[in-house]
């Protein structure tokens, strides 16, 4: 018997809680991040060229087998913050 253990990319625990998974895809979704942080930051490409990067290649990172857990109205909000970071990061102002 163990406590957790991750099976296809999913962190299985023995307590049903989704906690730990959703903190280990936020942890990927930055990462995810931080290597196309030169598009998102760059001048030359559009906003919609960014959202677009945004949704096809972080999000989904973020959110891969999201249909499936058993997620709860906090844990919802969990996963909002880690996808408004990648969007304040994406549009903040420059100085």
């Amino acid at each position: 018997m163990v406590e957790q253990f991750n099976y296809l990319g999913t962190k299985l625990m023995n307590k049903n809680s989704i906690f730990e998974e959703i903190k280990s895809r936020a942890k990927s979704g930055n990462v995810c991040c931080h290597s196309v942080q030169n598009l998102l930051t760059s001048s030359l490409l559009s906003k919609n060229i960014k959202i677009k990067v945004q949704k096809n290649a972080i999000l989904p990172v973020d959110l891969c087998g999201y249909d499936t857990w058993p997620i709860t109205l906090r844990e919802k909000r969990r996963l909002g913050v880690s996808t408004n970071r990648v969007s304040r990061k994406t549009f903040e102002p420059k100085d």
